[in-house]
């Protein structure tokens, strides 16, 4: 039989302990690991769509100030037309 004071045995108890902090502190590593990896995923896609609205925000400007100039021909049509009809 072993004693329970058996330096040996606790050495053993201790040896045991380490290698399951060990092994805890592996699979956090791993975990943690992955949690990077899709934090770094959607980081890349995020920038992606960031880029792409941008894109879309400057086409829609472009176009806004196009619709501008042509109602403000339209206009400047209309008033030259109205002026006609008034002088006349």
């Amino acid at each position: 039989m072993t004693d329970s004071n058996d330096p040996f045995q606790k050495l053993e108890e201790k040896v045991f302990r380490a290698a399951e902090v060990l092994r805890h502190a592996q699979e956090e590593k791993r975990a943690l690991h992955q949690e990077v990896e899709k934090l770094k995923a959607d980081a890349k896609e995020r920038a992606r769509r960031c880029e792409g609205l941008e894109h879309e925000l400057i086409a829609l400007r472009k176009e806004r100030e196009d619709v501008r100039s042509r109602v403000e021909r339209l206009l400047e049509q209309i008033d030259a037309l109205t002026k006609t009809e008034t002088a006349g």
